[in-house]
């Protein structure tokens, strides 16, 4: 039975390449496309496929948060991270959210199908590189001399952050995630306090800087 996938990213001239390429798998059936987190969550729905082969970075709803979505309300849908960024936020975000895989565009095409058979079969795929990301980040986690915790964002907080840093107004991040725009102002707020930070540039750079939105 073909394994049933979704592609999702922002830039169609790689979804049409990517399932040209993948419909010549004879196990392998591209059931649809998105071009945002929002979309791919509402084709999800739609579609129930077996895997979703994620962009990152994305309008609307980024990767992170379609990820979360998509795994919490459909356990059985794999997702797997296709993005050209190695940082290790993207990577850590993409796993705590739920992806059982993470590997670069700049891999070779032989790369994803190995990853998307060894995600349907139940296991986890990082591509080497990624790997050794995860790795280096948990020996420097657990190296790390005792200091100053650093500030705690909550999962929302932090959703509520990158979109700030990704130029989304108060309403457009309200309506993204369901909530007030006082419930939103209320969030940045204590994520100014918490960060002591008093400017919504200052915000940005602290985003950009900690890995939570890429300068692409």
């Amino acid at each position: 039975m073909s394994i049933k996938i979704l592609l999702a990213d922002d830039h169609g001239i790689i979804c049409q390449g990517l399932r040209s390429l993948l419909e010549k798998q004879s196990d392998i059936k591209v059931v649809g496309e998105a071009e945002d987190g929002r979309q791919a969550f509402a084709l999800v729905q739609k579609l129930v496929p077996d895997m979703v082969v994620m962009d990152v970075t994305m309008p609307n709803l980024n990767g992170v948060d379609a990820t979360r979505q998509i795994v919490s309300r459909f356990p059985n849908t794999k997702v797997i991270a296709l993005s050209i960024h190695s940082n290790k936020r993207f990577v850590t975000d993409m796993l705590r959210a739920g992806a059982s895989g993470y590997i670069l565009k700049e891999c070779l095409f032989e790369q994803l199908i190995h990853a998307i058979r060894t995600v349907a079969g139940g296991d986890t795929y990082l591509s080497p590189k990624i790997t050794g990301v995860v790795i280096s980040d948990y020996v420097e986690r657990h190296s790390r001399p005792a200091g100053p915790c650093p500030p705690t964002l909550t999962e929302r907080e932090l959703d509520v952050l990158r979109m700030i840093a990704e130029g989304k107004s108060m309403k457009e991040i309200a309506l993204a995630f369901h909530l007030s725009i006082k419930t939103v102002e209320l969030d940045r707020r204590q994520i100014m306090q918490k960060l002591n930070v008093h400017s919504i540039a200052d915000l940005t750079k602290y985003a950009i800087r900690e890995g939570l939105v890429s300068l692409e």
